[in-house]
């Protein structure tokens, strides 16, 4: 039986040359919602590892050759899920089913590879992408919001942390994330620890913060948790970064989970970014 020539071709998304695919990230996501990604080729490999990415497992779309859309894959094999890392397709190629395609094979591909469960963020306000996940399965968990501090200063005493090596703050957030199994990958030793830039890490009692405190950039807290739901220890150490760093504006990226320290956040005075995204899941072991 003859093929269709026009017949769309999902292949390894470490078959096509390095450059074409972030060629084609960088015009997939030049409109995108929060922004476009101004990611030079030689942070490409910095950004795939922040996401966990590993091209084996991830696909692209092709039609006659041209590449139309991708599926980045992050398998999370502790728990046995992979997590879709980002999808995206090319203004020209929307519409055109790539996308559907990707995220069915991906769905597909997961179940034969036997894992229990697949996970992705994506942003509330990204209403299509929204409801091609939903129409798929996967349901909202958790809200992830981001958070910004325009002048950090704490008028009060400073609080006491503990300045643990990073090894063990890596050993701490392990055991935290044995408890809480639905963490984003990007705020977890398996990402963390791997970041180009200079991390710092305070402890107290129940709460960890991870951060970075880069000359002339604002700081920014790469993982807050809380495992008490009070999150009385996660203000502590939100408190104590505000008064080290007074005078410098505070970031959180849409990362933050509320119940493990995005109250604490918001009773700090933090503000509330206006795009937050949904962890979501969809179990395989159900459903379609």
């Amino acid at each position: 039986m003859p093929t269709d020539a026009n017949a769309l071709q999902l292949c390894p998304a470490d078959a096509v040359a390095p450059e074409r695919l972030h060629a084609a990230f960088v015009a997939a996501f030049a409109d995108y919602l929060a922004g476009p990604f101004e990611l030079p080729p030689a942070a490409w490999p910095q950004f795939l590892a922040r996401q966990g990415v590993e091209l084996p497992a991830s696909r692209v779309a092709l039609r006659n050759g041209e590449l139309l859309a991708f599926a980045l894959v992050a398998p999370r094999p502790a728990w046995g899920r992979w997590r879709l890392a980002t999808m995206g397709a090319l203004p020209a190629a929307r519409g055109g089913g790539a996308a559907p395609a990707l995220l069915d094979d991906f769905l597909a591909r997961a179940r034969a590879a036997g894992q229990q469960a697949v996970e992705l963020e994506v942003f509330a306000q990204n209403e299509r992408a929204l409801r091609l996940y939903q129409g798929r399965g996967f349901e909202a968990h958790h809200r992830l919001r981001g958070w910004r501090l325009a002048v950090a200063d704490w008028p009060g005493p400073v609080p006491a942390v503990q300045v643990p090596p990073l090894e063990a703050a890596w050993g701490w957030l392990h055991q935290a994330e044995q408890a809480l199994p639905e963490l984003p990958l990007q705020v977890t030793p398996a990402v963390l620890a791997r970041a180009s830039t200079r991390l710092q890490a305070w402890q107290h009692g129940c709460a960890q913060i991870v951060f970075s405190a880069e000359p002339g950039a604002p700081v920014r807290v790469h993982s807050l948790v809380d495992r008490h739901p009070a999150q009385q220890d996660a203000q502590r150490l939100l408190e104590a970064l505000m008064s080290r760093y007074r005078e410098r504006e505070l970031q959180v990226p849409q990362l933050q989970r509320d119940d493990l320290g995005g109250e604490a956040l918001a009773r700090l005075g933090f503000e509330a970014l206006p795009l937050y995204q949904w962890w979501m899941r969809r179990d395989l072991a159900r459903g379609r």
